[in-house]
């Protein structure tokens, strides 16, 4: 199934971090959680594992505040044992359990299959193992729709290949420096799958400028140098970087929505403005002059 979304999803991946339930920590990720329930964009993006767990606490809280209709406009994810690193059949259902009693929901429009990194493939697939408790979390209706969500592409084709997936979420691999997830967005797309893209800003890169990070970890001297170019091509044309970065992956067809987290005051209210931002059509042509970036990820162990 294609799911109906917004072409920005907001994340959530850092909200209420090293927060305790009641404190004023709390409350304040509780409120940026309330703005991002109550936008315009349709999903916000959440995981079982995020910020310790905290983060669907957190939205299950704002939940609460904002009523029934936004109660199926949360989107998460189920994630291994973080003590064993158990990923099969029984740990995927006692994930959903943790998500929903986090969120205080019955059932999410959609459930992803989070960093795979613990089991093989050929565990996952296998009896008992995590697809088998995915596909029955969406025959049995608690799910709609059921995706893939990782960052490596050789990991994330692979699975793909079983074609029992609705969705897939692929990070740091289709930006302005990184677009090796292309021709795999487009099989999915080809395929009638929805297509998330997140992390446009590269962690930190192409939003802050040279001496940030990419795919969290420090950018080579080259990558940087890299960006800087691009960087005065954006004040040629009178546009910012992270307008551009952000831009690069809307305009891409295959991509139906684009994952930016949100866990700060005032961040929405920034990431709406560079969604409005007009960039020339002019700035593709001198990006692409600048030629192919260094490379910033090495998937090829997946491969």
């Amino acid at each position: 199934m294609t799911l109906n979304v917004s072409p920005l999803t907001l994340g959530t991946s850092g909200l209420g971090r090293n927060s305790l339930p009641g404190s004023a920590e709390e409350t304040a990720a509780v409120h940026i959680a309330v703005d991002l329930l109550s936008s315009e964009h349709t999903f916000v993006d959440t995981s079982n594992s995020y910020a310790g767990g905290r983060s669907e606490s957190v939205i299950g809280r704002a939940l609460r505040q904002v009523g029934e209709e936004s109660r199926y406009r949360v989107i998460s994810k189920v994630d291994c044992d973080p003590e064993t690193g158990a990923f099969g059949r029984d740990r995927v259902l006692r994930s959903f359990d943790e998500t929903k009693a986090k969120l205080g929901v019955d059932r999410l429009p959609l459930l992803h299959f989070h960093d795979p990194y613990s089991v093989s493939f050929e565990e996952a697939v296998g009896r008992r193992g995590a697809l088998e408790a995915l596909i029955e979390l969406r025959e049995s209706g608690q799910v709609d729709a059921i995706g893939i969500a990782a960052g490596p592409v050789p990991m994330i084709e692979r699975y793909l290949q079983t074609q029992v997936f609705d969705a897939v979420l692929c990070h740091n691999r289709y930006t302005l420096v990184d677009q090796s997830a292309a021709s795999m967005f487009a099989a999915a797309k080809e395929q009638g799958l929805t297509v998330f893209n997140a992390a446009p800003f590269g962690s930190g890169l192409l939003a802050k400028g040279p001496g940030s990070q990419y795919h969290y970890a420090p950018a080579s001297e080259e990558l940087q140098a890299w960006v800087a170019k691009a960087i005065d091509v954006c004040a040629e044309h009178e546009v910012t970087l992270p307008a551009v970065a952000l831009h690069f992956s809307l305009r891409n067809a295959n991509i139906d929505s684009t994952i930016v987290g949100v866990v700060s005051p005032g961040r929405l209210q920034q990431l709406n403005d560079l969604h409005a931002e007009v960039v020339p059509d002019e700035v593709w042509g001198a990006i692409a002059a600048l030629g192919s970036a260094p490379a910033a990820i090495d998937d090829s162990q997946y491969r």
